[in-house]
């Protein structure tokens, strides 16, 4: 994090890694496999793990999906940056 390139590249990143996180802590919480969260929403378990590695961006409608099998609601929302960002 001393090098302003890397602090940049992972602050710019940071809002991925927070959803991934979400998704990952919601599902272990509901004590789901992948697998098992595939067959509740109709999503390919390949997919789950492409999203949850970071190697797939999930649309607002595909977490909606995520949410729903979880029996979770989606909240997104916006808050003030931190003074100094």
């Amino acid at each position: 994090m001393r090098d302003p390139e890397f602090a940049k590249a992972y602050e710019e990143m940071q809002p991925e890694f927070n959803i991934i996180r979400a998704i990952i802590d919601a599902r272990t919480s509901n004590n789901l496999t992948q697998k098992e969260l595939a067959e509740r929403t109709g999503i390919a378990q390949t997919e789950i793990s492409r999203i949850e590695n970071g190697s797939r961006n999930p649309s607002i409608r595909l977490l909606q999906r995520l949410a729903d099998g979880m029996g979770m609601v989606l909240n997104i929302s916006f808050t003030p940056k931190k003074v100094g960002t």
